[in-house]
């Protein structure tokens, strides 16, 4: 059954992870007892797929509790205790509750660096989630310090192509592309999109992820053309390789509406975004953080039609 759910939930099927994943706590709470190392993992299980649908609450409450039991039971610096510690950062991190999440974030990584060393891959885990949290709060200069440092350091460590150097190049591009450094942005980009095209194939996710971020960053730079090739490329790969209805191709859908409507197809970017809309309440919940992003820009973009259609009327 854990498995099973592991499959829902890595496809955005949350509603049938979590009746899984509850069936199975509430198996091992009775079987094996409420700190036992396997009902720890499906409380922390359980607490990830409420943290995908935005339940930020319930998430913390289960996190708090995995944290506390994994203190008691193996010590405050044993690596499970540590990898609860960063979960529960990155609740509060989705939170914005920036202190919380910073103070755990350090906390983690200085237990790292004592018990695992330096360039232990999990110290450089924590350094980049460190970096996330700084990112959230637009702190670009200090998140860009730790991403370098961790890119520096797993490229010596790990090679050039490994998954975990990739993914740090696509982290430090993200920062460039939030500060408006777009060429430096668009370098990372396409040497992280070139390497996992080879290494991961044509249309695996993490491929299908770094051409919508590359996408992005021509869009931002008003290549529409190219941005547009790309984008359609990633959503038609994500609704044949993941279906319809999985938030990566929401997310596709709702940028390919943004980039059209910024493009001037100002009817082809309404109707797809209504479709998300109508998708993601569905499939996410009304009250989940993506379904209120697609909601409020389809909003603003009718709220503007209305008044352009207004003055028109009286002009």
């Amino acid at each position: 059954m854990a498995n099973l759910a592991s499959t829902y939930r890595n496809q955005g099927r949350w509603k049938e992870a979590e009746e899984l994943q509850v069936a199975v706590l509430e198996s091992r709470k009775r079987t094996l007892g409420e700190e036992h190392p396997s009902t720890l993992t499906s409380m922390a299980n359980l607490a990830l797929t409420y943290s995908n649908q935005g339940r930020w609450k319930e998430a913390e409450e289960l996190k708090v509790a995995v944290l506390e039991s994994r203190k008691r039971t193996l010590g405050e610096e044993h690596p499970s205790t540590l990898t609860s510690m960063a979960n529960l950062a990155s609740t509060y991190r989705n939170q914005g509750r920036w202190k919380e999440a910073e103070e755990l974030d350090m906390a983690v990584i200085e237990s790292s660096k004592r018990t695992l060393g330096e360039e232990h891959p999990s110290t450089l885990t924590s350094m980049a989630n460190l970096a996330s949290t700084y990112w959230k709060q637009g702190r670009w200069k200090e998140a860009e310090e730790l991403q370098v440092a961790v890119l520096e350091t797993i490229k010596r460590t790990l090679g050039e192509e490994h998954p975990d150097t990739l993914m740090s190049m696509a982290n430090l591009a993200s920062t460039y592309w939030k500060q408006g450094r777009w060429k430096e942005a668009e370098e990372l980009q396409v040497a992280v999109l070139e390497s996992r095209k080879r290494t991961l194939g044509e249309e695996h996710p993490s491929t299908l992820t770094s051409m919508a971020d590359l996408a992005s960053t021509y869009g931002n730079q008003g290549r529409w053309k190219e941005a547009e090739e790309l984008q359609v490329a990633v959503l038609e790969s994500r609704k044949r390789t993941l279906g319809e209805e999985h938030p990566d191709t929401l997310m596709s859908m709702y940028n390919q509406a943004i980039l059209w409507k910024y493009h001037g197809r100002v009817e082809d970017a309404h109707a797809l975004m209504r479709n998300c809309v109508v998708i993601r309440q569905r499939v996410l919940g009304t009250d989940h953080p993506q379904t209120l992003s697609s909601v409020a820009c389809l909003a603003e973009w009718e709220n503007t039609s209305d008044l352009l259609l207004e003055r028109n009327k009286s002009g």
